[in-house]
């Protein structure tokens, strides 16, 4: 109730202050020396933009705030009303005012010239002193500063009137209200009784007259959105706006005339006419029902319009707390609700989803400063992020003691892998300069971003282990981002690669963990075959994998960009080297239990196959480096394998989409690993069984029509275990034309049959000339001119010499028919390829 009364008493105050009282007891001041100019520096070059005001000012009322309420610990009667702060925007004729008032400490007239006559003399240094020598309390939170952040106010006006009362006391029982009035441009000010009286009750009251270019903060939405940038959780303490707002309503003052009342009266028995009427229907007892039936008349063809009541504007007033969210972080978690925490993450980061998961802790950063944190896992990942190269520096909202200071870290910004997490850090204290716009040391920072990101790891990793269908939501969306850290490398490379997650040929969704967890007796290799843009289950049929699968071992399928690049870096995991399944090398570890027998197979399969062997080394000598017995196909007559350290197919593809993009590596080196490929063919396949057989009888009985059939039939399977391996064949056209005869043959459709190409011809040349365009207008730069005739003639022809037998090519006239904006535009095009090879040339 008194919170209500003395509200709306402020609000009765729309009167400017007294710029003068009675001179017998105004008292003027002189600032101390120097204080003026050190004044003038905060007013125009502290700080570095003038909405910040606002922030120091509510900063000063918190503190205010809190030096009563600590008062009120020894002195249960000084803490008689609520605590609060108040904004009221008053616009007038000169421009208008700002009204910031707090019902706090107070000050009288000798605080108030210590206190704001001394540039950054505070009275809250002397205040704790005292305070924690009488009573306890939690006495961190005091910002100080009192005079320096007071003087901002003159950012946005020309004159400034503090009136304060301090709270009565045994030694001033009867407090009197002072008013503290200065201007800019003067090095003095005035202290003296305010003439209205005892307007506040307690406290103190800022009032801002604004400058002519300020008139904006006279806007309701703007105090808002400063308030909820800067401010919204810098004070435990409400923070009201005083609004207006204009709504038009019936004009309860408006008489009708005598006919307009009898058309009311028309039309309030119409209305009457269409109510329900209950009608009760008996049946038998037995099936008794009483029934609501509804009846209404119909509505008459033409309806007559009811009088309009004219319309009147109404303007309401009300006070509205700005600061209605709690600060999340500062309270135990436990007594936090997951609705509370998904409304403070829409409202702080301006998303319309809930997040995926969160975070609140408190700690260290290493380095003496203490901070509580708050981080939020987004619902979704923007396009933006893989998009643009930079990650994202406005992830963080750096806070010191609840008042924001920054949300753009720059150089100390998280890394680009988890440039989306959005949190927000509060610290007890940092070293920022004076204006608490710039930190002095980055230290803090960079100490803070590893501790976010350590603890992100942490998050995920419990989630992963307690709830894995909220992890798998969670993998779908950053799963990709998340790998992209692991492949940066670093102290958390481990940790990110152990919450990475694949599918395989018997298993999904799983991680490095389980795969090793699961191992075959004697295996040591981590087998995988990437491709990127395919589906698992197309890479669990893929040649590479089927012998693998029959025996019942277990193969990654990589299906991401950063994939096959992450495994590499990582190279082994608990002790199991990780195997591309596509490349030479396979083993699976079980090679010594018997190895007599096998030898002994290895060397009759090639001795039996060894013409063959020998036939395809020579056919595919432009495509592979050897043909060998392969250990890993079972029905699949042959594929091509890539060497240790040659390009995978997926590879092979990832390195032309960079050269298509202009980056590539040395040309020697990239068309070197291209080529370390080898063809592996299957003993056990009727194909190459078939195949070996005719080549035997080829070697035996020459005749070149069965020779010239058996290449081909050779080139179609060389290409065909190509494509199937996944890589490209040389010659696409040769391919299809070397099926389309196989086809024919298998058909008995003739070699030499063709198409029919009779089509119809084209319309006969037009002879009417097009019109001629007007000449093309060429922009120059002002330093850029257009070559003379004689240096055109220069630069096309040079300086030939008469030819004997030859005719002389006249420039003249050959210039007279040239336009000069191809000139332009081959002189464009001519730098232009010289700029692109200066570019190459240093790469």
């Amino acid at each position: 109730m008194r919170l209500t009364l003395r509200l709306a008493l402020l609000s009765l105050l729309s009167s400017a202050l007294a710029q003068d009282a009675p001179g017998a007891t105004t008292q003027k001041h002189e600032f101390q020396s120097d204080v003026a100019r050190l004044r003038n520096i905060v007013i125009n070059s502290l700080y570095s933009h003038r909405d910040v005001f606002l922030r120091e000012l509510i900063s000063n009322a918190n503190d205010a705030l809190e030096k009563l309420r600590i008062t009120s610990l020894t002195d249960k009667t000084v803490l008689n009303d609520p605590l609060n702060i108040t904004i009221k925007l008053i616009p007038d004729e000169h421009g208008g005012r700002v009204v910031i008032t707090d019902y706090g400490i107070g000050m009288g007239p000798e605080e108030l010239s210590t206190n704001l006559g001394t540039l950054a003399k505070s009275g809250t240094s002397d205040f704790l002193k005292k305070a924690e020598g009488d009573a306890p309390g939690d006495t961190s939170s005091l910002i100080g500063q009192f005079g320096l952040g007071f003087y901002s106010s003159f950012l946005v006006s020309d004159k400034v009137y503090v009136a304060s009362i301090p709270h009565p006391s045994k030694a001033n029982p009867n407090p009197t209200q002072h008013v503290f009035s200065s201007v800019s441009d003067e090095a003095s000010f005035e202290i003296y009784p305010d003439p209205r009286g005892n307007t506040i009750g307690r406290g103190t009251e800022i009032t801002l007259v604004l400058k002519e270019d300020a008139k904006d903060y006279l806007d309701e939405a703007k105090i808002r959105a400063l308030v909820e940038k800067h401010s919204a959780f810098s004070t435990s303490y409400p923070i009201y706006l005083f609004t207006r707002k204009t709504e038009e309503i019936p004009d309860p003052d408006y008489v009708p005339t005598e006919e307009e009342q009898i058309e009311f009266t028309d039309a309030e028995e119409e209305e009457e006419s269409k109510d329900e009427v209950n009608i009760k229907v008996d049946v038998d007892e037995d099936e008794a029902v009483v029934e609501d039936v509804t009846e209404t008349k119909e509505a008459p063809e033409e309806e007559k319009k009811k009088p309009v009541i004219p319309l009147k504007n109404v303007t309401t007033e009300e006070w509205v707390q700005l600061n209605d969210q709690p600060p999340l972080w500062t309270r135990d978690s436990k007594n936090v609700t997951q609705e509370e925490y998904d409304l403070f993450y829409r409202a702080t980061f301006k998303d319309h989803n809930n997040p995926l998961a969160l975070h609140q802790f408190k700690g260290d950063s290493g380095s003496g400063e203490s901070f509580k944190a708050l981080f939020f896992i987004p619902p979704a990942l923007g396009p933006e992020f893989w998009q643009s190269p930079k990650p994202d520096t406005k992830g963080i909202r750096l806070m010191v003691k609840r008042v924001f200071i920054t949300d753009d870290l720059g150089d100390d910004a998280l890394p680009k892998w988890v440039s989306w997490l959005r949190a927000v850090v509060d610290a007890d204290d940092l070293p920022l300069n004076v204006s608490r716009e710039t930190l002095q040391s980055t230290r803090f920072l960079r100490q803070i971003k590893q501790v976010l990101i350590r603890r992100l790891i942490s998050l995920l990793t419990r989630i992963a282990e307690e709830e894995p269908e909220k992890f798998k939501k969670i993998t779908e969306t950053y799963g990709p981002a998340l790998k992209l850290g692991a492949m940066e490398g670093g102290k958390d490379q481990k940790k990110l690669a152990a919450l990475a997650r694949w599918d395989t040929n018997t298993r999904k969704f799983i991680g490095l963990e389980e795969y090793v967890a699961s191992r075959k007796k004697g295996q040591t290799q981590i087998f995988y075959l990437a491709a990127v843009g395919k589906k698992p289950e197309e890479l669990s049929g893929s040649v590479f994998v089927e012998k693998l699968h029959a025996r019942g071992y277990e193969v990654l399928l990589l299906t991401d960009p950063m994939d096959e690049i992450l495994v590499a870096q990582l190279k082994s995991w608990k002790g199991l080297t990780f195997q591309d399944a596509a490349k030479k090398g396979l083993k699976f570890g079980d090679e010594d239990t018997n190895p007599e027998d096998e030898k002994a197979e290895e060397a009759r399969l090639e001795e039996k196959f060894k013409p063959l062997l020998t036939w395809l080394k020579e056919e595919a000598k432009d495509t592979v480096l050897d043909v060998v017995i392969s250990n890993r196909l079972v029905t699949s007559p042959c594929a091509i394998v890539s060497d240790t350290y040659g390009y995978s197919a997926n590879m092979e593809k990832l390195m032309a989409s960079q050269v298509s993009k202009g980056v590539r590596g040395t040309d020697f080196m990239h068309d070197w690993a291209k080529k370390q490929k080898f063809l592996e063919i299957n003993p056990r396949s009727p194909l190459i069984e078939g195949l070996l057989t005719r080549v035997i009888e080829m070697n035996d009985d020459k005749d070149e029509e069965d020779e010239r059939e058996l290449k081909e039939a050779a080139s179609i399977l060389i290409d065909g275990a190509l494509v199937r391996s996944g890589f490209e064949v040389p010659d696409s056209n040769l391919f299809f034309t070397r099926m389309d005869r196989v086809l024919r043959r298998s058909l008995g459709v003739s070699q030499s049959a063709k198409a029919s190409d009779s089509v119809k011809p084209a319309p006969p040349v037009e002879d009417t000339p097009l019109p001629e365009s007007p000449a093309k207008e060429v922009s120059l730069d002002e330093d850029e001119k257009l070559p003379t005739e004689s240096e055109e003639a220069e630069a096309l022809f040079g300086d030939f010499p008469d030819i004997p037998g030859k005719v002389r090519i006249d420039a003249d006239d050959f210039l007279k028919q040239y336009d000069r904006s191809e000139y332009v535009q081959k002189r464009e095009a001519e730098e232009e390829a010289k700029q692109k090879e200066h570019e190459h040339d240093e790469l």
